[in-house]
């Protein structure tokens, strides 16, 4: 049922309404919003009696005019309120409320030709949006934004979450320290990192006195992205948009936004998990249907070249122009895993167990051609390698009742993909590829821009468009970090940006707290394909010599839980499939868990240390729940009281062994069942590095 109101107050002139205060729905947020005798526009945002943000000032810098910091005016003063319900496609709830008030101040300067911009603030009672907004006006038609001078000023010291301020990679280990602490100096760059006191968003902060805030954006269209440069005396923040080649920030044209900047707040670490203000400040979805859009499971040709068990690349020699276009005349390596016979292998063992999809990587020529140059022309995304038969693999999958998802390396050459994409998509349809994996690994060309910045984000954004014009749904990988995009592309089913579970095999891995502070903050921009449930946790099963001493820094019942705590609907099946078939007993809670979700429960959370979410299925009374812990084991106390009361139910419970530990025996686990109803406890014994994975099946009255 949608519910609409609208209050409108307009026409406050001049300086008649230097200050504006408006509250939340329920009173639990207030921001006030003035100007400063100079004309300086400010804002600060309170929690109850308790201060988020203190005055906090906003503008803009452009190149070739007067800034737009000061000297304003008030012209106007617009006020509202809303409150509807909408359903997403897919998603963690059936249904999503979107209550805010909203305060729009027209600002104008009148030294400068009387330009205006609109500072639009949205309220809810988890957090805050804001926006600039350029009207289409004689004195700002074309023009470029160099920076922005928004503040985000803190009133303490706060504990917090981050990884450095890169143009080019979001893939890093977090750093938990003081505000006053942050300093990326001594963490190695993996692209392009800028000033060490920079970090990025979403940010996840926590004050002494039990307030828990994160910074982020929403709805990233035809802008950079939002970095945040961080004072460590005062303890405040203030945006940095990643540059483009010229230096400049945004190429823009009136009438014309920024993206809604976030802040998401509350005084309990669960319901800044359970916000979906970020989904609320998007736009929906222009797709005329979407019923071609499928949440999936997928196994793939993938963790086996991780490990040093496969290759990517066909031929052994690094100068493919040897052989011209005849690849035939190239001497195979014989370890290259996009073959048919070993796609075909993993056909059976999706079919076998009921997933629905294949990603094969490496199946496309140009492999040998790229390693890490900076080269514009390497895929065409069309021509396979002599030993992958796209027909044959077309017609066996069918056979099978299985889908093979596409990958689409770029090498960040975007210009070439761009150029190819028609061809390319063209391609998939002609062989019943619904979904395609992409990726942009190393130094963007047109070279001289960056991962985040306008000219990439407006390429992931037209790649969604164009992909949904096309009915395929994409993932990518090496992208901007989401911001809640999915919601107007619901084929966006998820992006990597971030440290995924591949870190593991071939660097220092990420440690056990890695996968507690993830959804505080890469996830609150959308679902991540972080590629779980590694079974072989000791990677020298697969290759001793080149995987000595290598493992994933987790536990098995850990790997399961998280298709629960990191949500996507697009979910991995990620380990060989002869690691799954020595412990198809433990394999059974991937084949049942879902990837899309009518109610979502966050029931224990602390960044950093713990996570305990529990799902109901799509259209079933069916939960999942997942706890993870951090090094530290943990006992969790779990309330079943969201299960339906009157229900019986029985809880298959995926857990540590008794000796599990991530570093020392990581793959003991047991399952047990018990009978639960809606009034029991769950007691649940999480070992170090480890987790625990529950089904939830009714049986009965």
């Amino acid at each position: 049922m949608k519910r609409l109101s609208f209050l409108l107050l307009a026409g406050f002139m001049g300086t008649a309404a230097q200050a504006q205060t408006v509250h939340s729905p329920t009173n639990k947020l207030t921001l006030n919003f003035q100007l400063s005798p100079s004309g300086e526009p400010t804002y600060q945002v309170r929690f109850g009696a308790k201060p988020v943000l203190k005055p906090s000032r906003l503008g803009m810098l452009l190149q070739g005019q007067p800034a737009l910091d000061k000297g304003l005016t008030i012209a106007r003063v617009d006020s509202s309120q809303h409150d509807d319900t909408w359903q997403p496609v897919w998603g963690e709830v059936k249904h999503i409320r979107n209550r805010y008030k909203e305060l729009a101040v027209t600002l104008q300067q009148p030294a400068s030709n009387g330009r205006r911009v609109v500072v639009r603030f949205r309220l809810y009672d988890d957090g805050v949006g804001f926006r600039y907004e350029f009207p289409q006006q004689p004195g700002l038609s074309y023009f470029v934004v160099q920076q922005e001078l928004t503040e985000f000023n803190l009133p303490a010291d706060h504990k917090t979450f981050w990884i450095p301020g890169d143009y080019d990679s979001n893939e890093y280990t977090y750093t938990t320290s003081r505000l006053s602490q942050v300093n990326s100096a001594p963490i190695e760059a993996i692209q392009l990192k800028s000033d060490p006191k920079r970090v990025q968003t979403p940010l996840m902060l926590k004050s002494d006195d039990g307030l828990y805030v994160n910074l982020h954006e929403a709805a990233l269209v035809n802008y950079p992205a939002m970095m945040l440069d961080v004072d460590t005396q005062t303890f405040g923040l203030r945006s940095h948009l990643v540059p483009s080649v010229t230096g400049a920030a945004a190429y823009l044209q009136a009438p014309e936004h920024t993206p809604w900047r976030t802040i998401v707040v509350s005084d309990k670490a669960t319901e800044v998990l359970a916000s979906k203000l970020i989904l609320n400040l998007n736009e929906p979805t222009a797709f005329a249907t979407t019923t071609w859009i499928k949440p999936q499971k997928f196994v793939g040709v993938w963790w086996e070249m991780h490990v040093n068990k496969a290759s990517w690349n066909y031929a052994d020699t690094s100068n493919i122009k040897l052989a011209g276009t005849d690849w035939s005349r190239l001497k195979p390596n014989g370890h290259h895993g996009a073959n048919t016979q070993n796609v075909k292998r993993y056909i059976d063992f999706a079919a076998k167990h009921g997933l629905q999809s294949v990603l094969v990587e490496g199946w496309n020529v140009g492999w040998e051609d790229w390693a890490g140059n900076w080269k514009e022309e390497v895929f065409d995304f069309v021509t396979p390698y002599p030993d992958f038969s796209v027909p044959e693999l077309q017609q066996y999958a069918a056979s099978k009742g299985v889908k093979l998802m596409m990958h689409h390396e770029t090498s960040s050459s975007v210009t070439n993909y761009e150029r190819r994409q028609d061809a390319a998509y063209r391609f998939m349809k002609q062989y019943g590829y619904e979904a395609v994996k992409t990726g942009y690994v190393g130094r963007i060309i047109p070279r001289g821009e960056h991962h985040d910045g306008q000219w990439m984000v407006n390429h992931y954004n037209r790649t969604a468009q164009k992909t949904g014009e096309n009915q395929i749904m994409v993932d990518m990988h090496e992208s901007v970090r989401p911001t809640g995009l999915h919601r107007t592309y619901p084929n966006w089913l998820a992006s990597e940006a971030a440290r995924g579970n591949e870190f593991n095999a071939w660097s220092t891995g990420n440690p056990p707290e890695h996968e507690t502070i993830l959804p505080f903050t890469r996830l609150m921009g959308g679902p991540m394909d972080y590629t779980p449930g590694i079974f072989q946790i000791k990677l020298e099963g697969w290759n001793p010599q080149r995987n000595q001493g290598k493992q994933v820094h987790t536990t098995l019942a850990k790997q399961l839980a998280l298709y629960v705590t990191l949500y996507s609907p697009v979910q991995m099946a990620a380990d060989l499939p002869e690691a799954y078939e020595q412990h198809l007993d433990a394999f059974q809670f991937i084949k049942d868990v879902a990837v899309d979700w009518d109610d979502t429960r966050i029931l224990l959370a602390e960044p950093g240390d713990y996570l305990t979410t529990a799902r109901k299925a799509k259209g079933k009374e069916e939960w999942y729940l997942g706890s993870i812990t951090d090094e530290q084991a943990r006992t969790q106390t779990v309330k079943l009281d969201f299960l339906t009361p009157g229900t019986r139910y029985e809880a298959t419970i995926y857990a540590d062994a008794k000796s599990a530990s991530w570093d020392k025996n990581p793959m003991a686990y047991q399952i047990r069942k018990q009978k639960v109803d809606s009034k029991s406890v769950l007691k649940l014994q999480l070992a170090a590095g480890g987790g625990a994975a529950v089904s939830i099946k009714p049986v009965g009255k």
